[in-house]
């Protein structure tokens, strides 16, 4: 962690110097007194105040070194880029070797964003929603499962027979909800445990009712 120390015939005056030198704002810190200062006895014997400033690390910082710390053990090499906006953390990764990173329909790529929404969220009060990408994965996914939502409900409206989709993870589930949830024939809804809970696409006569 990047640290400055400054004296200052103040608390306050210190922390501005600190501020300046590590570029950073007031909310960006924090600081703990090394030194009290005093004013002495008519001028004579006065003493600064002495404080170490460091930056706070922020959930992007958290991310990108736990990361890094995780793929260098994989002998994996790859730039980390991490973006907080709000709530919403965005992690990406380039390299050779993504595919390693994704595995099996994504299973490794989440396996990966948990233990970093693990670390991230550790000790905070407002929780940080992680989601980590390669090779824009996430939005080809995304891609994939609406469009398999489309067909199924096709499928489902034609034969009014349920289609019960594979063990999905509840980012992938809520993809294939919100693709079918206006949809006018048919409905959605989950089943089962974590981490076997399915979709379940269901034609649904109360709609079809009000057709």
């Amino acid at each position: 962690m990047k640290f400055v120390e400054k004296y200052g015939k103040s608390v306050e005056e210190a922390l501005r110097l600190a501020l300046i030198e590590l570029d950073a704002n007031r909310d960006e810190v924090e600081y703990e007194i090394i030194e009290e200062g005093s004013k002495g006895f008519l001028g004579f014997g006065a003493k600064e105040t002495k404080i170490r400033v460091s930056k706070k690390h922020n959930a992007a910082d958290i991310a990108q070194t736990f990361l890094a710390s995780m793929l260098s053990e994989m002998n994996i090499s790859a730039n980390i880029t991490a973006e907080l906006y709000d709530d919403n953390l965005s992690i990406n990764m380039e390299g050779e070797d993504m595919a390693i990173l994704i595995g099996k329909r994504g299973q490794t790529l989440d396996s990966l964003q948990y233990l970093i929404s693990l670390v991230v969220n550790k000790n905070r009060d407002e929780y940080v929603r992680v989601v980590l990408d390669t090779e824009n994965y996430r939005m080809k996914r995304k891609e994939t499962l609406e469009n398999l939502a489309g067909k199924l409900a096709f499928k489902v409206k034609k034969s009014r027979k349920n289609v019960i989709l594979e063990p999905m993870n509840p980012y992938e589930r809520r993809i294939i909800h919100s693709a079918l949830q206006n949809n006018p024939f048919v409905s959605t809804k989950s089943e089962g445990d974590e981490p076997f809970r399915k979709v379940v696409i269901y034609y649904d006569y109360k709609k079809n009712r009000a057709n």
